[in-house]
């Protein structure tokens, strides 16, 4: 009973806190068929709250692997128009987009790393008019996870199937604070938590973050007018929604041409159904210049030649290791959890919100601010308790931002 009660508690988070769903408002769920039950709930709470329609955007691991393996190539290279127009009209008209992910988990890993890639660059080219919607938050979106026996089984490798599923759900309901008494407004709670600090950073503006770690020593240079973000946002109507269930970080975006040094990564990063461990990179003048990967390497090289943005960062963020998912000690697998875990980067696409008046200018005056464009964005994480960052002034005078990963203000 608990379990169940658990879940309708995480469906209604998702609608009523995510997507934070208005009377007459369309919602289009994107979801592995896997997730039906969870789907079902998010129905009924989303029309009972008031939406116009739901629509449905299913997909399969096991179909996808099928169609990677053996479809001729030219399948690859093309995308659906009828869908990805759907998509933008959908978008235009102001709907929510609420995702359910779960780990593909070494599903790709007998595919040819060029057939994932074209396919990634065929579906990103179709799709990235609707994901500009997204990244602008110019609509409501918000992203949760759903675990299955396969991703249970990794995060806890010494229990048996149902053990660790069970695990795995009370961990997240946990984590997303879906088992408290008032979900909604425990979030609303730690929303305040993530306003401190970016008022904090907001105020100080600091020029360049200096980073210090084994295997990382990288400055990270802001472009005039940049602002931070974190947790909740509004879209371009006022509303308040929540892109990520969970989230422990506080944002912003580099200049482009602004990176310099090396950075290690400490985590996993599970990409596309491959796992890249072991990620180093270079950059120059926000360039990578060189980059290495223990495992995964051919699909890190075609991830960073996705696009020209995809050689340079779209955003940097921090995360204190003592957050409630580092506490926990575990590795997800799972970007959407491990990142807010650990301090990260994104290579690609920047968030226009972060800069003054982002999500109105041009495209021509967005280049010429130096914020990044990719029809990718990809976090990797590189956050530890051996992690210090300093905070650069405009007057060159430094101040500690991190201390051994965690907040030093």
């Amino acid at each position: 009973m608990t379990f169940e009660r658990n879940l309708e508690k995480y469906a209604e988070l998702a609608v009523k806190t995510g997507i934070n769903l208005q009377e007459g408002q369309e919602l289009v769920v994107r979801a592995p068929i896997a997730a039906i039950d969870l789907v079902r709930k998010i129905t009924k709470i989303a029309y009972q709250t008031g939406a116009k329609q739901v629509y449905y955007d299913w997909y399969d691991h096991e179909l996808m692997l099928t169609r990677l393996l053996y479809a001729p190539e030219e399948a690859l290279r093309e995308y659906p128009s009828w869908e990805a127009e759907g998509q933008e009209e959908l978008a235009k008209r102001g709907a929510g987009f609420l995702i359910i992910k779960t780990p593909e988990l070494d599903l790709l890993k007998d595919v040819d790393p060029e057939r994932i890639a074209l396919d990634n660059k065929t579906t990103s080219e179709a799709l990235h008019r609707s994901r500009e919607y997204r990244m602008a938050d110019k609509v409501s979106w918000n992203i949760i996870a759903f675990p299955t026996e396969k991703w249970a089984k990794k995060v806890f490798p010494d229990l048996d199937a149902k053990e660790a599923l069970d695990k795995l759900w009370e961990t997240v309901f946990k984590m997303t604070r879906a088992d408290r008494e008032d979900p909604v407004k425990a979030w609303e709670e730690h929303q305040k938590t993530l306003d401190e600090k970016l008022t904090y950073l907001n105020t100080k503006k600091y020029k360049k973050l200096h980073y210090k770690a084994p295997g990382t020593d990288l400055t990270i240079e802001f472009p005039d007018g940049y602002l931070w973000a974190g947790g909740a946002a509004p879209n371009e109507k006022g509303t308040m929604f929540f892109p990520n269930i969970p989230t422990e970080e506080v944002y912003t975006l580099p200049l482009k041409t602004g990176v310099n040094g090396t950075v290690a990564s400490t985590k996993p990063l599970n990409y596309s159904g491959t796992l890249i461990e072991g990620i180093t990179m270079t950059f120059k003048d926000g360039r990578i210049v060189d980059f290495h990967a223990e495992s995964g390497l051919e699909v890190l090289k075609r991830l960073i030649e996705t696009d020209e943005g995809s050689h340079y960062l779209g955003e940097v963020a921090l995360v204190p290791h003592n957050s409630p998912i580092s506490e926990s000690g575990l590795i997800f697998y799972n970007t959407l959890f491990d990142e807010n875990a650990s301090c990260h980067l994104a290579i690609g696409a920047a968030y226009p919100k972060c800069i003054e008046g982002g999500t109105e200018k041009t495209r021509d005056e967005l280049d010429r601010l130096g914020v990044n464009k990719s029809i990718t964005h990809v976090d990797f994480m590189i956050g530890s308790a051996e992690l210090d960052i300093d905070g650069i002034t405009e007057s060159g005078e430094r101040e500690p931002v991190l201390r051994k990963g965690l907040w030093a203000f």
